[in-house]
Order: structure tokens, then sequence, then C-alpha cells
């Protein structure tokens, strides 16, 4: 978004808004940053499970590495021309060892079964 260069008693605030724009995007291409805006997570929940769905686009089933630690789910992918890796906060604690995951045309989809939020401690 660049404006012409009349003059303009806004010109440096705008000048400014663009330069700290640019900074949030970290100053890197879209299209040079692993998967850009190609790759898409979504969360779903019910009752008794968490699902995540992730779109990678030129992916591999070989390139992934997946781990969960109960309450985050990390995505990872190498390729030739790229990087990617992603944390995924769940929205509640599950079983990380209940997981099971597939992987079809580029959508990586895994299920987690929920478990309780706390344990009961029986007193002795």
């Amino acid at each position: 978004m660049r404006r012409d260069d009349r003059d303009d008693p806004f010109d440096d605030i705008f000048s400014e808004i663009e330069r700290m724009m640019e900074g949030m995007a970290g100053g890197i291409d879209a299209a040079d940053s692993g998967f850009g805006g190609d790759a898409h997570v979504s969360v779903y929940e019910a009752d008794d499970e968490i699902r995540v769905v992730a779109d990678l686009p030129g992916v591999d089933k070989d390139d992934l590495r997946i781990k969960c630690d109960g309450r985050n789910v990390t995505v990872a992918a190498t390729t030739a021309t790229s990087e990617y890796e992603e944390r995924i906060q769940l929205p509640g604690r599950v079983d990380e060892h209940s997981a099971s995951a597939s992987f079809n045309n580029g959508v990586l989809e895994i299920t987690l079964d929920r478990t309780d939020s706390s344990a009961n401690i029986d007193l002795s």
C-alpha cells in the first residue's frame, strides 16, 4: 500500500504504519516462509474427543512428524523446499497415547481422546 508523493500532513503517519506492518510480518514474503498462507489448521471438539485437521499442501506422509504432550499437538514437516512447524494448543486435556492420525491428499487428521481435567486422589 503505497501512497502518492503529494504533500500530505499524514504522510509520516502512513509511512510509520507501513513500517510497523512490515515489522509484524517479519519482513518475510509469505511465499518464502514455509507453506505461507497455504497451511491451515482447525480444531474440532466433541464430548469425548478432540480432532485436529491440517491442510498441508506439498507435504508427503514421510515428511511429517507429530508430537503430543497432552495439552498441545506439534505438527512439523520438512520438504526439499520448505520447513513447517506449528504447535497447536488443544481446548482440553487429552490422552496422548490414544492418538490416531491419517494423512490423505495433503490433509492431516489427528483424533485424540479427552481425559478428565483432574484426577481423584484417594485418602488413606
